[in-house]
């Protein structure tokens, strides 16, 4: 007789005896639960009856030992704190977890040093495989890494043996805020980027001046404030731009962290979003859909993202060529933004 937690008065549910409920081989039900058999859906809803019906429980450990892995993956983000790369690590978790597998996060800091003393630690703890969400190591150094394990990289293309990249358009993301705002009557459009450092920053930045030059506005480089993608950078970018003497009757920020900054520096000014300055962000965190006023911003699924990714790391471990894509950007027209009112506010 068994116990609901898949023990017997004899012990635990042996693998070999899931194998003869469902008429299969003990390997067939290892490599089932590792995700790696290729068999067909009968089998493979056998072996799922039997272990229900036993209660099995899968001894990680031995299952990759005998499989020569660990049954875990590095993730490096790059601030384990951020709500933005938060979601994007419990996409990859869940996803890695509906295949027996588990995470081991950490941060790389947005320092090429620190990531590669990251993948050092990981390749220590003898992960199966190495995800990196965006980060500065080099494309070289990620292709070398690659001869080792499989890697999964975000944030950019690139293409190599045992290599997978996922990159979001973030050039076309900035176009189509800066549109979004161009299209309500606003041509004071200013910009809280990202650092010169960051490939998507830069890239939001090319998509905000292209959608000026296609409406036919002149671009003015002191309308572009550089911000740290955290809040108080965005409220220290809306100092500047008022400390530059710049009129405009709107901002884009290049993520809605900052976007929140600008909006309380606006509050503190008495400025009204969006009756005095319209504002839209870029990546529609949560929190976005619950500011006051809710957020105009851009999506990028960033719960997606994660599982994305781990869903390509699972294809390159079972020897399988990944065909994740990642999604367009969208943008999210909320209560942030309107048509200009007549003067732009200084202040």
């Amino acid at each position: 007789m068994k116990t609901p937690s898949g023990q017997r008065n004899g012990g635990p549910v042996t693998l070999q005896e899931v194998a003869a409920m469902a008429g299969v081989s003990a390997s067939t039900v290892s490599r089932i639960l590792n995700g790696t058999a290729v068999v067909s859906d009968a089998k493979k809803q056998a072996v799922e009856e039997a272990i229900a019906h036993l209660g099995f429980v899968p001894n990680p450990v031995a299952r990759g030992l005998a499989g020569g892995r660990t049954l875990s993956i590095g993730v490096i983000t790059q601030a384990i704190d951020s709500p933005f790369y938060g979601l994007a690590m419990r996409g990859i978790e869940e996803t890695l977890a509906s295949a027996g597998y588990s995470a081991l996060f950490v941060s790389g800091h947005w320092d090429a040093e620190a990531e590669a003393r990251c993948v050092d630690v990981l390749r220590s703890r003898r992960v199966d495989g190495i995800i990196i969400l965006t980060g500065r190591l080099s494309d070289t150094a990620l292709r070398n890494y690659a001869r080792e394990l499989p890697v999964v990289v975000t944030g950019r293309k690139l293409e190599a043996p045992g290599l997978y990249s996922l990159n979001f358009d973030n050039v076309e993301g900035g176009r189509l805020a800066t549109d979004h705002l161009l299209q309500l009557g606003h041509r004071r459009i200013a910009c809280i980027a990202g650092g010169d450092d960051h490939p998507d920053a830069v890239n939001r930045h090319r998509g905000y001046r292209a959608a000026l030059e296609a409406a036919g506005v002149a671009y003015d480089p002191k309308m572009v404030v550089p911000g740290r993608y955290f809040e108080q950078s965005g409220m220290e970018a809306l100092d500047r731009l008022f400390q530059l003497r710049r009129r405009f009757t709107a901002i884009f920020a290049a993520n809605d962290q900052m976007a929140f900054g600008a909006m309380l520096g606006l509050h503190r000014r008495s400025l009204r979003v969006p009756q005095d300055v319209s504002l839209v962000g870029f990546d529609d965190l949560p929190a976005a859909a619950y500011s006051l006023p809710p957020m105009s911003t851009v999506r990028q699924p960033v719960h997606e993202i994660g599982r994305l990714s781990a869903q390509a790391m699972l294809d390159l471990l079972a020897g399988k060529a990944p065909t994740a894509v990642m999604p367009e950007p969208e943008l999210i027209a909320r209560d942030s933004t309107q048509p200009p009112a007549a003067e732009p506010p200084a202040r």
